[in-house]
């Protein structure tokens, strides 16, 4: 009888850890196929315009992956980043740290797609999510299950937008912490930088590398290649001047990036800290040798990131249109 006993003590508490674990996992209102039941097509369509986009125009997969670190890091993933500028309010698109984004528009064609489909069902945060998904997936990353559920938020936050943003200048110390205050150890941050092995980088951002000294960290033969493509102390920011971040394979997300900013060739001073300081260098070396690792905590930091702080329930909203909040009747 005392083992009967024991045995259904020990299943109680099973069971109840089990409970607790759904319910922990729940706690956000995010779930997998949210939308199953409102709109069991929304996924399919997204994905299906992200490829046709991307077969148009190559670069909207960069800026579907960078949608979503500029918009999810800043307090939350609300789609906040879409929204346009008011008489009163300055989009967060429009500041300086949003420089060289583009490509909004076609964020706009996705939710026209699904409002045909389920007018008024699929949030653009979600939206924001779902094209970072796929676009990761068209350039060569792996592919992501990433929970849905989020609402959209009615207002900019570009006036707190420094307080949480990474910056490319900043040191290593702001960088780790940054990350660490959205639940990013050390290897997702070193992940999550190897985004940087696919797109490029407009010359504004990196010439004072270049002018008036070149930085002698820099790889001397990658220098050549800088200076022939920035020629200009001052460049022109409305100029199509650019370093591909990546000549190797440039359109492609690999652990190329690692191996390149180990040898120096990295165009920011972030890349440059990643791979000399003794907290990342180690991660660096090991994806730089193992795309299945990079992949894994690529991953790994990506959901992190789609999960912080969502709007779920009866917060926020579900905009019609990706630039504007909904008028309030």
């Amino acid at each position: 009888m005392t083992s009967i006993c024991r045995a259904l003590f020990f299943l109680s508490l099973l069971c109840f850890s089990s409970l607790s674990a759904f319910a922990e996992d729940e706690s956000s209102g995010l779930s997998m196929n949210h939308y199953k039941d409102s709109c069991p097509q929304a996924e399919e369509i997204i994905k299906e315009q992200v490829q046709l986009l991307y077969k148009r125009h190559k670069n909207t997969a960069f800026s579907w992956l960078r949608n979503i670190f500029h918009d999810c890091f800043v307090e939350s993933c609300d789609a906040s980043l879409l929204l346009d500028s008011t008489r009163r309010t300055l989009s967060e698109k429009e500041t300086d740290r949003s420089f060289g984004m583009r490509n909004f528009r076609y964020i706009e064609t996705i939710k026209e797609a699904l409002e045909r489909e389920c007018p008024g069902v699929v949030s653009c945060s979600d939206i924001l999510i779902l094209s970072a998904r796929d676009g990761i997936l068209s350039v060569g990353g792996p592919y992501i299950p990433l929970k849905t559920g989020r609402r959209d938020g009615r207002k900019s936050r570009a006036d707190i937008l420094e307080q949480h943003l990474p910056d490319h200048n900043e040191s290593m110390n702001a960088v780790l912490q940054r990350f660490a205050n959205i639940g990013i150890n050390t290897p997702g941050v070193v992940a999550l930088l190897g985004a940087h092995s696919v797109g490029r980088t407009h010359c504004v951002k990196l010439v004072h590398r270049l002018y008036p000294e070149v930085d002698p960290a820099l790889n001397p033969q990658h220098v050549e290649h800088m200076l022939h493509k920035c020629p200009d102390a001052i460049p022109d920011p409305k100029a199509v001047q650019y370093v591909r971040n990546d000549r190797g394979t440039p359109m492609k997300l690999d652990n190329n990036y690692y191996r390149n900013i180990l040898d120096n060739k990295g165009l920011l001073i972030v890349d440059h800290q990643l791979a000399t300081d003794k907290r990342t260098k180690p991660f660096v070396k090991k994806m730089a040798k193992n795309q299945d690792y990079f992949f894994k905590e690529f991953a790994r930091a990506i959901t992190i990131l789609s999960e912080n702080n969502p709007l779920t329930g009866t917060k926020g909203e579900i905009r019609k249109q990706c630039n504007l909040a909904n008028k309030i009747h």
